[in-house]
């Protein structure tokens, strides 16, 4: 049976300027036309940062190094492209490990484990490995399939789930295989999720697939680089261990794996797996380049016993920001601008984020780049054995917002936060509004408030200022962009408002009283308060809209 070489074997979807259909290409391909790929096409959208991190990125910075500088860096971006020398360093190294790139090579397959199985040789669904695919505990609502009717996979779709398993994998229980000194009845327990499912990952975009590259490539770390997966031999056998360097964190085998193929009147496809358990990171490490970081101080609770303790400093613990579900990336903004943050911060943003930072401020990357940041979650439910939604999002990213001391960093933060306080007031005067008909609020975490609403009206609002942003050229053309942004978020919290006076009765123009604890009657909150404060609240979190229909109203008087 064909090895299915992943160098030569067009097997990536790649899409080629604006063309709306993407071409098949293999690896080696894909690397030779970097500068010509703008974007690889994945059948969900967490099987990208897998393929990134296990494959494209390993490969180029085993084979090319990482740079030593942001001058160096800063050469190689002005390429646009891989040099010819560098191409030939590429193919030679893709030449001298050909035989660990075989999906289905008898004894290296690639990212995986040639002889496994199990005692008795059993085997599982191919659905096992596809996140959206009924299998075991995982069985999503409206999945076409059921555990009994597996999906066959071709070989190109099988070495994306492949990738994508040792990065998002579910976590719990794993077939014992063969080999592995912990198993016990067939099983090993305690099988935490993927290395990614327990980040929010960050990921800076570039335009075409060789600037993205690039972006995502550390300077300096020379000294942690590590190797990659395909350069040692892997068995069944596992263990708890720290990240040996950065090419041993991205190509993390987290899981021990099978691919079991066959020849059918299609072609090869991939019916049946095998997953057993894999090596376990005993913590994600602080040079981990593809997530923002939350610092927590010392543990609530703990009790200080002396003066000195008191006032003694200790260093904040860092641990991965998560994505929200159901919160686009801008909503973040103060986690992903965090770039100079210290030890008392409570966020910092990525290593690559904090990296463009830099070349900035030294005028290695033009402020007008369009830089976007793309991220990517997931959300798993029941002990973490089943996958629940899938988080993805992309918007674009000002460079010069990323330097804590320019304006358009202030602007950015203002604008998010201007949103977030427009959200607040709109739910205010719906509590006010319900109050005063005698209703309880809305619960925080039932129904939709309609902050909400604001805010999905406001997203699309949000990435346009963040696009013009990214090709500013003056003060004044900020000023004007601000308050554009502050007219139209003012429009649309009216015509939310206006949606939330509609769904209340006429009694609330007066008020209705309510008791309280000890059985007096309250104050009646009336219509005309309620709606004074909303506008009182609009006023405050939009400045320039208030001054410029003050000053609009002052002309119309002089005018009478």
């Amino acid at each position: 049976m064909p090895e299915f070489d992943l160098v030569t074997a067009e097997w990536l979807d790649a899409r080629f300027g604006d063309a709306q259909a993407p071409e098949h290409v293999g690896l080696a391909d894909a690397l030779h036309r970097a500068s010509e790929i703008t974007e690889i096409v994945v059948d969900l959208p967490t099987q990208w940062p897998a393929l990134l991190r296990q494959l494209l990125l390993p490969v180029v910075v085993h084979a090319l190094g990482v740079p030593a500088n942001r001058r160096e860096w800063s050469a190689r971006f002005a390429q646009g492209g891989f040099s010819a020398a560098e191409l030939d360093k590429l193919d030679d190294y893709l030449d001298e490990h050909r035989h660990r790139f075989g999906l289905f090579h008898p004894e290296t397959p690639f990212a995986q484990v040639a002889d496994l199985h199990t005692a008795k040789g059993e085997t599982k669904g191919s659905g096992l490995l596809v996140a959206a695919e009924a299998t075991g505990n995982n069985v999503p609502l409206f999945s076409a399939r059921t555990e009994g009717d597996p999906p066959q996979l071709t070989p190109p779709e099988a070495a994306l789930w492949l990738l994508h398993a040792h990065c998002w994998d579910t976590a719990a229980i794993k077939t014992g295989a063969v080999g592995d000194p912990m198993v016990k009845s067939g099983k090993t327990t305690g099988n935490p999720t993927g290395p990614l499912g327990q980040l929010g990952v960050v990921v800076p975009v570039g335009r075409n697939l060789y600037e993205t590259l690039l972006l995502n490539t550390p300077i300096g770390v020379q000294g942690r680089l590590g190797t990659p997966q395909w350069t040692r031999r892997i068995g069944p056998a596992w263990e708890s261990r720290a990240a040996q360097g950065l090419l041993d964190l991205w190509t993390w085998q987290a899981r021990r794996i099978r691919l079991i193929s066959e020849q059918t009147p299609d072609g090869i496809r991939v019916t049946r797996v095998l997953v057993a358990a894999g090596d376990r990171l005993t913590l994600t490490p602080d040079w981990e380049p593809h997530t923002a970081w939350r610092s927590d101080t010392a543990a609530k609770g703990a009790k200080k016993t002396t003066k000195k303790a008191s006032t003694s400093t200790k260093p904040a613990l860092q641990r991965p920001l998560r994505h929200t579900p159901g919160k686009a990336i801008w909503r973040g903004m103060n986690a992903l601008l965090a770039v100079e943050a210290d030890d008392t911060a409570s966020f910092h943003t990525s290593e690559l984020l904090d990296q463009v930072r830099g070349l900035s401020s030294e005028g290695l990357i033009d402020d007008q780049y369009p830089l976007r940041a793309e991220t990517f979650g997931m959300v798993y439910g029941n002990q973490s054995a089943i996958v629940e939604d899938v988080l993805h999002d992309l918007t674009p990213l000002p460079v010069a917002a990323l330097r804590a001391d320019a304006d358009v960093h202030f602007a950015v933060l203002e604008a998010t936060e201007q949103a977030e306080q427009l959200a607040q007031a709109l739910n205010h005067l719906s509590a006010d509004l319900r109050r005063a008909s005698g209703l309880d609020p809305i619960p925080w975490d039932k129904g939709q408030r309609p902050g909400e609403r604001l805010l999905y009206l406001l997203d699309p609002l949000m990435r346009r200022l963040l696009r013009g942003l990214q090709t500013l050229q003056d003060p004044e053309t900020l000023d004007r962009g601000q308050l554009a942004w502050e007219q139209h978020a003012r429009r649309l919290a009216l015509q939310v408002a206006d949606s939330v006076h509609a769904a209340v009765p006429e009694s609330v123009f007066a008020g209705r009283a309510t008791r309280k604890p000890d059985g007096t009657l309250a104050a009646a909150y009336p219509l005309g308060i309620a709606v004074k404060d909303f506008y009182r609240r609009l006023n405050r979190v939009l400045p320039r809209t208030k001054e410029e229909r003050q000053t609009a109203s002052t002309s119309d008087r002089e005018g009478d």
